[in-house]
């Protein structure tokens, strides 16, 4: 499964999302900070809207492990938040469940009052360590994902 999540981030770095979602399991689960749970269709979505928006996006990752069944990676990425077009540098590990050769389960964690403080500045500083933060964003990144939906 080592090569499964090679081949995903690879994908990444090239910004395909096809290639990506091709190692998802039709059932697949995704959770992270910002987007919450993600479920099926709207997992494999989330990964389309990112490759399509993030014109300067840099991925990179290390420290793969996996075996049949579990794998996690150390993975960061660089881009431009476009609403206040502050520089982000997000450090995220990874962890994966596998089932009939793809991924079922993909939890990424990451610090998101660091995160805050990059894409928000002061705003961030201050509320970025908050549930509030946390569901308002939530709110948002769902939002955006909804809107990139009805046009594809």
């Amino acid at each position: 499964m080592n090569n499964l999540i090679k081949q995903f981030y690879t994908a990444f770095q090239n910004k395909d999302a096809e290639k990506m979602v091709a190692c998802y399991h039709d059932d697949i689960v995704f959770e992270d900070p910002a987007f919450g749970v993600l479920k099926g269709e709207r997992a494999l979505n989330m990964w389309r809207m990112l490759c399509a928006n993030y014109k300067d996006l840099k991925i990179a990752f290390s420290e793969v492990e996996a075996n049949d069944s579990t794998g996690k990676t150390h993975w960061e990425a660089c881009y431009t938040f476009s609403q206040t077009g502050r520089k982000v540098h997000n450090v995220i590990e990874a962890k994966f469940v596998f089932k009939d050769g793809k991924i079922i389960k993909h939890n990424d964690s990451f610090d998101l009052h660091t995160w805050a403080k990059q894409a928000l500045g002061f705003k961030g500083l201050l509320l970025g360590g908050t549930f509030f933060f946390k569901k308002k964003l939530n709110q948002q990144t769902n939002n955006l994902l909804s809107k990139f939906e009805q046009n594809i």
